[in-house]
């Protein structure tokens, strides 16, 4: 063996090993991912932000293992290279099994973004770390094992391979069919499956002790500019990734596991982008995302129940921005013998561009600008080519046409034609000027500012943001009540306020008179003269008209910035205007919050507990129903308000409750056409007690019906089959 050998390869089994412990390593990480996520979200409420502060964790984890493997090529020996290796996958199975860690503190909404890194960290730190090392240092290992003809960046492709097919796995196979505990232990056992086969690749190879590794200074020194090209180009899809999710989440279709799509396109990306011959010329991507790019971020504040279309086009625009830029990486990469290098770079591009979302983003911006901002940003990524004066000339008098009939009258109402012509224009010019990366991403940046101004539908008036969501107050006119006042969260009003004084306390939207919720408080408190009553998700505050001076409640609310918008009369007067008796107020995930609380004290207990339009799922489980059903009476209620516009619950609510040991009602309740928006928003609820005897007066009016607790599996702490609930909304949809 020859001193500038690391290896000596035995060319059948070493050349298997190599693709399939890349492979194998990759999908653990990204099982891994959503698996202690799902053990994580009861303890902050299912919030979006939960999934982007731990994919902003996962990152902070890779860029230490990449710098773990870069560092590790400084030793000369190629058998102590793998010595150490097996050694530190060994002190991280410590760690095992996967669970969430003993040392940590009960209160997690008082400060959610630190508890939740000490969460991860205690949890799933060493094993994530010491996996997603292995990748950059099997590529080190393969570029010098003599006679090897693969090449190196081939491995990353099979690692994202890897971790796509797992990605995918989990909320379509493993989630609906294997309970998180069992989860939880067949993946530490494939943890030291994996660590045998590191074992069984080292022995396959043989590496020599008295081998030496060359350097990779040998090469020549990689320039400041290079790096920072690097980092640029992988922090861009990163930051995107989480915007699109975020987004998607939040103002598309609040759908619980829509995280994944967005994570398998960005690993789809390097699949495609890190080969020699890629499937999709980097040519065509660079014209398509030209296209995508100018109508995606004009569309961007569109909010709508036809959400199908939206999300294809979102998700088509972050895959070409994505891929565009990931081949723009794979161009500039360097030599093999430099690549542990590279990937520290790109691994900490991708730390800054979802460090950037995940933590500073929330700070400087009131709602989700991060995403449409790097979306236009990104098209700095284009490469610079010469384009023929007359296409300049005719982009910028497209251009022109654009500016002058947004600002030229902005009071015109545009729509129909002139709004069609106006958006091809712009879109004609940012093509157009699709090569000369400036231009291109000042038009675009200039369509998602002239899409928040043409798509603005209510008069937002403050915009709020914490880690829980995006929050807006506003005013709209509304026939029959005149001026009201709403609160959104993401996409869903969470309560609407008449300001005309004749009108002050009347409950409207979801708690209107004739809906079902005040059906069941005014059954409740015609036979109970002093109610306690019990609400998780205070909302505007609505509810609290109900409570009469005999009354009393406690409100369970895990959002403080709510909490503060709600009591504010000079926002909302509900709270402190209108509510009669006592209420007191818990902060905290309200299933943890209720979970101190004594037995048998409430009367009538509302779950009205959403995150934009999604109820989260810890709070729909046969362990919380039974925990429900502690805390009532006797002859107490719960109260469940499901409505939600993309799943269908009350199956699963139903089961649970049946499995609990309840009995449960349900209403469907449509107002009719002639109803004026926001006095009646309809609602879908189910009404449970502990024995069919307090059900019998609403068992008699025939609005209510008997919830069957037989057509779905009941969710419980260990299961939940949210993807069944997506595809029994779609099918019940007209």
């Amino acid at each position: 063996m020859t001193d500038t050998a690391m290896l000596r390869a035995r060319a059948m089994p070493a050349g298997t090993l190599f693709p399939v412990t890349a492979f194998f390593s990759a999908a653990l990480v990204f099982l891994v991912e959503p698996m202690i996520a799902q053990l994580l979200l009861p303890r902050l409420g299912g919030s979006p932000e939960v999934w982007n502060t731990s994919l902003a964790f996962f990152q902070i984890a890779l860029l230490v293992g990449y710098a773990y493997a870069h560092l590790l090529q400084r030793i000369s020996s190629p058998a102590w290279q793998w010595r150490i290796h097996l050694g530190v996958l060994v002190l991280a199975a410590l760690a095992l099994p996967l669970r969430l860690s003993a040392h940590l503190g009960s209160n997690a909404t008082a400060h959610p973004v630190l508890w939740l890194l000490a969460a991860l960290t205690l949890s799933v730190g060493a094993p994530f770390t010491a996996l997603s090392a292995t990748a950059p240092l099997l590529q080190a290992w393969l570029a010098r094992t003599p006679g090897s003809r693969r090449s190196p960046y081939g491995l990353y492709a099979a690692s994202n391979l890897g971790s796509l097919l797992a990605l995918l796995a989990y909320p379509f196979a493993v989630q609906p069919l294997i309970g998180l505990r069992l989860q939880a232990q067949l993946w530490s056992g494939g943890y030291l499956l994996f660590a045998l086969a590191v074992l069984a690749l080292g022995l396959a190879i043989r590496p020599s002790a008295s081998a030496s590794s060359p350097l990779a200074d040998a090469v020549g020194e990689i320039g400041w500019r290079r790096r920072v090209a690097w980092i640029l180009l992988a922090a861009a899809p990163s930051s995107l990734l989480l915007g699109v999710t975020s987004h998607i989440t939040s103002d598309v279709a609040s759908v619980p596991f829509l995280w994944v799509p967005p994570l398998a396109l960005y690993l789809l990306t390097f699949v495609i982008a890190f080969q020699e011959r890629p499937p999709i010329p980097r040519g065509i991507v660079l014209v398509l995302q030209a296209l995508a790019a100018p109508v995606c971020l004009w569309l961007v504040p569109v909010r709508t129940h036809d959400w199908l279309p939206l999300l294809a086009l979102h998700l088509a625009t972050f895959l070409l921005t994505a891929l565009m830029c990931h081949q723009a990486l794979f161009a500039r990469r360097p030599d093999p013998r430099r690549l542990t290098d590279f990937y520290v770079c790109v691994a900490l591009g991708g730390v800054l561009g979802g460090a950037f979302n995940a933590f500073l983003a929330p700070i400087i911006f009131n709602d989700v600008w991060e995403y449409p901002a790097v979306l236009a940003l990104a098209g700095l990524a284009r490469p610079q080519e010469g384009r023929p004066a007359y296409a300049t000339a005719i982009a910028l008098l497209l251009g022109g046409l654009g500016v002058e009939l947004f600002l030229a009258n902005p009071d015109v109402q545009i729509s129909g034609v002139f709004e069609f012509v106006l958006v091809a224009a712009v879109c004609a010019c940012a093509f157009l000027l699709r090569a000369r990366p400036a231009a291109f991403a000042v038009v675009t940046a200039g369509m998602a500012l002239a899409g928040v101004v043409e798509h603005q539908i209510y008069d937002v008036s403050e915009s709020h943001r914490s880690f829980f969501g995006v929050v807006q107050i506003g005013q709209t006119i509304v026939p029959e009540l005149g001026t009201v006042r709403f609160m959104m969260h993401g996409s869903t009003v969470h309560g609407v306020e008449a300001l005309d004084p004749a009108l002050r306390c009347e409950p409207l939207a979801y708690y209107a008179p004739a809906g079902p919720i005040s059906q069941v408080f005014a059954a409740v408190q015609a036979r109970q003269p002093a109610a306690r009553l019990g609400l998780t998700g205070l909302g505007t505050g609505t509810v609290t008209t109900f409570v009469r001076a005999s009354d009393s409640m406690k409100v369970f609310e895990i959002d403080p910035m709510v909490l503060r918008l709600a009591t504010d009369p000079s926002r909302f007067d509900y709270v402190r205007g209108c509510a009669k008796g006592p209420i007191s107020f818990f902060l905290g995930d309200a299933r943890q919050s209720l979970q101190s609380q004594a037995p048998g004290q409430f009367d009538l207990l509302l779950l009205d507990a959403f995150t934009s339009d999604s109820i989260p799922t810890h709070l729909l489980t046969r362990e919380a129903m039974a925990l429900y059903l502690k805390l009532i009476k006797p002859d107490g209620l719960v109260l469940l308000h499901l409505s939600n516009r993309n799943l269908e619950l009350v199956g699963p609510a139903a089961a649970a409750i049946h499995a609990a040991g309840g009995v449960a009602l349900t209403q469907t309740h449509a107002p009719s056409r002639q109803t004026p928006l926001f006095a009646d928003a309809g609602a879908i609820v189910v009404l449970a007690a502990r024995t069919s005897q307090p059900l019998q007066p609403f068992a008699k009016d025939p609005r209510w019906r008997p919830a069957d607790p037989h057509r779905v599996r009941a969710w419980t702490d260990d299961y939940a089959n949210v993807l069944g609930a997506l595809v029994r909304r779609m099918r019940s949809s007209p």
